[in-house]
């Protein structure tokens, strides 16, 4: 059964997408057969981070029988691709129906994929709740900042006290150094555990970085190059995927991709 991970955050300009894009690359290295939803739809721009020139498929046909598979694109990188950009304005503001709907499609290409890799809209929308909630594994990337803990908090109290979303992987991202990482992840569990029962697992962070920040400009994520994918970034990035691999999974509480409303496979 394919495994589904969701990449949150609180608020944008945090680096989601970047480091969505990238965990998808590290997984398809690995040999996985990799799908990358990117969820933010109308203003979708994995693509654009991936440096590929192409015209998003996704319209309300993925909600019916059989849409899904014809809005899939195979990127040049090896991964599959869902994504919706400007051309997916009408699903912006999808019922829960469409949402429920659209996350049961998935199990047609359950036998086609090892990973789906879901890149949520920032902050905590409906949309966002369910994508997160839907997943076995949940990435939630978090900044050395005020707003930032603020944002993922308010993330982690509604998927916990309304969907039941217990376990988390967090990731401290733009941070100078490893201890100066591991003191805002303390901080931000001592927030959490104060007022809520989760479970949070750090998976590691990522520096400020001259390279990550230039494969963004370049439209080439730095897992695609050689050099990059070797130096301090690249092996964070590889040590952040293996922890996500181990983290805890959640339990079935709802409609999950791949998974039926009784935790069971479809």
């Amino acid at each position: 059964m394919a495994q589904s991970i969701a990449i949150a955050s609180g608020k944008g300009g945090v680096g989601k997408t970047s480091i969505a894009v990238n965990v998808a690359l590290i997984l398809r290295q690995l040999g996985g057969r990799v799908t990358l939803l990117d969820a933010d739809f109308g203003t979708a721009n994995a693509h654009i981070l991936m440096g590929e020139n192409l015209s998003p498929k996704i319209d309300k046909a993925m909600l019916s029988d059989g849409g899904l598979s014809d809005a899939l694109i195979k990127t040049s990188h090896g991964i599959t691709l869902l994504s919706g950009g400007s051309a997916a304005r009408d699903l912006i503001d999808l019922k829960k129906t469409d949402r429920l709907q659209l996350i049961r499609n998935f199990d047609a290409i359950n036998d086609e994929t090892d990973y789906l890799i879901v890149d949520t809209p920032a902050g905590a929308s409906d949309a966002t709740l369910a994508f997160v909630a839907a997943a076995n594994c949940v990435l939630l990337v978090v900044v050395g900042e005020p707003t930032s803990f603020m944002d993922a908090y308010t993330i982690l109290k509604a998927a916990n006290l309304e969907h039941g979303v217990r376990s988390f992987s967090v990731i401290i991202n733009m941070a100078r150094d490893g201890q100066e990482a591991r003191r805002h992840f303390d901080q931000f569990l001592a927030i959490a555990l104060r007022f809520l029962d989760v479970e949070l697992t750090y998976a590691g962070h990522l520096p400020i970085s001259a390279p990550l920040r230039r494969s963004v400009v370049m439209r080439k994520p730095l897992m695609a190059n050689s050099n990059d994918a070797i130096g301090p970034e690249g092996q964070a990035l590889q040590s952040i995927v293996q922890k996500l691999l181990k983290a805890p999974t959640n339990e079935s509480h709802g409609i999950r991709f791949f998974l039926d409303t009784a935790g069971k496979e479809t």
